[in-house]
This record gives structure tokens, C-alpha cells and sequence, in this order.
């Protein structure tokens, strides 16, 4: 299928179409460790631990009586995690949790209109209103049938609360965000987000990026095992060939 953020259409949008894409805006700040992370703002991406708060905190003159106070709304907190589009607030995940929910998601395929439950989430989320309206002020259903293969990769990252995966609809600016933080490189290892450029391979540069989806392993033998979403319009399982990856993002996983 093809849609608005299919790289290769963007040609006919004008320049501010052209920065399409979803932000995850700041969660929560404070003492109870959720990740802060604002992909397309101001480039950076924050994951404070309680104790870090707490520093913060007493540095702008908070007392520990209401870092204590900020505890003890943790429940509140996620209930506001979930309101932006987490199912769970961000946590330390291991990348073997990522890999098992995709997995499960595989043989799922486009309905009518070519949509899908991460089209569904995804227009579902503060986030996608707020960001068509930066880019240009279209609508939010524009994204209804659009290129969704990082509307999937963004899906998993807000089911499992992983910090740092950052959402968005387009590939380009998803994997620029991954750069300009630090969190981007060569290497194939589980539960990284890979980009791919169906033209240039591993010479392309991430203005020519295709299409994403999420690492499974490196079989050691110049491919990669992958799930991608909107492959042959379904979740599909891949063996992917090196000179076809233009680099990998990496969410901050637990150790």
C-alpha cells in the first residue's frame, strides 16, 4: 500500500509536510522514574531515575517532603502515562519483552482502508493531534491508511513501557531523533529499531530511509532477523540482508 509518509511520495508535499511525524511530549517529571522524553522538540531525550529527581528537585528548592508527596502519586502518574498512549508507564524493559509482544502480532494484516489496530492507536493519542497540527494543520485522519510500518515499531515501544523508543509516523524523522540523542549506530542487536533504503542499502543516509522494524538477532552470517510491520501489508517475520540496513536505533533497555 502507499500513503502520506511513504518516503517516496514525498516529492508532492510541501516542506511542511515533509516533517511529519509523532513526538511522545514529556509524560511526567519528578521522583517517580517515568521516562521524559520529547523526541522532536529540543532533540534531547531524558530517562531520570527516582534519585535523580530527587537531586533536581533539591536543587530548585523542593523539599523532600514533596518529593515524598510526588510518591506517592505514582498511581495518578500512571493513570496520566496512559492518557497520553502507554499502556504502562515507561520502565526498565529488556529487549526479549519487545521481541515476544512482536511476535505475537505477526500474521496481523491491513482491514478495510488499509487500517490496523496501530493506525487505530496511533490517531488515538494526544500526540498525533497535536503534531498534524505543527505540521501543517491536516488532520488527523490523514494518518487513517497511511505507511504504518513505525506506527508499529511506536506501538510496541507504548505497550511496554520501553524509554526512549520514541514514537513517530515517519522513518526519517524517527531515525534523526535517534542520532541527534546519541542512540544510533552499526551494530544489529536485539531489540534495536532498523532502518532500511530499498536504493542505496548501507551507503544510503537517513534522508533516504523506506521503511523500519525491530531487530530480533544478528544470525552472524550478514542478515538480520526481523519483524516489520506493513511488509506484504501484514506483520511479517524477515531475514534481512545487511547492505539493505541504513543503521539501527537503540531504546534504552534494562541491562
Amino acid at each position: 500500500m502507499t500513503g502520506r509518509f511513504d518516503r517516496l511520495s514525498l516529492n508532492t508535499l510541501t516542506p511542511e509536510d515533509k516533517a511529519v511525524g509523532v513526538a511522545v511530549g514529556a509524560v511526567l517529571a519528578g521522583a517517580v522514574g517515568l521516562a521524559l522524553f520529547n523526541p522532536l522538540t529540543d532533540d534531547r531525550a531524558v530517562a531520570e531515575a527516582p534519585a535523580q529527581a530527587a537531586a533536581v528537585a533539591e536543587k530548585g528548592g523542593v523539599s523532600s517532603k514533596s518529593v515524598k508527596s510526588d510518591k506517592a502519586s505514582a498511581a495518578v502518574s500512571a493513570a496520566e502515562a496512559r492518557a497520553q498512549g502507554f499502556k504502562v508507564p515507561p520502565r526498565a524493559v529488556k529487549p526479549s519483552e519487545v521481541i515476544k509482544l512482536a511476535e505475537k502480532q505477526v500474521g496481523i494484516s491491513e482491514g478495510k482502508g488499509g487500517m490496523t489496530k496501530f493506525h487505530k492507536w496511533y490517531v488515538s493519542t494526544p500526540h498525533a493531534a497535536e503534531t498534524a497540527q505543527r505540521d501543517g494543520g491536516f488532520s488527523v485522519n490523514d494518518y487513517k491508511g497511511a505507511q504504518w510500518c513505525n506506527m508499529f515499531v511506536s506501538w510496541l515501544g507504548a505497550q511496554t513501557g520501553v524509554k526512549n523508543m520514541g514514537w513517530d509516523a515517519y522513518t526519517v524523522q524517527h531515525a534523526t531523533w535517534f542520532k541527534k540523542t546519541d542512540r544510533w549506530g552499526k551494530a544489529a542487536k536485539p531489540g534495536a529499531v532498523v532502518f532500511f533504503d530499498w536504493d542505496k542499502g548501507s551507503r544510503g543516509s537517513i534522508g533516504d530511509i523506506d521503511h523500519v522494524g525491530l531487530v530480533v538477532k544478528d544470525n552472524g552470517n550478514g542478515t538480520v532477523k526481523t519483524i516489520e510491520g506493513n511488509t506484504e501489508n501484514a506483520v511479517n517475520k524477515k531475514t534481512r540482508d545487511k547492505s539493505e540496513i541504513v543503521g539501527y536505533g537503540y531504546p534504552d533497555y534494562a541491562s
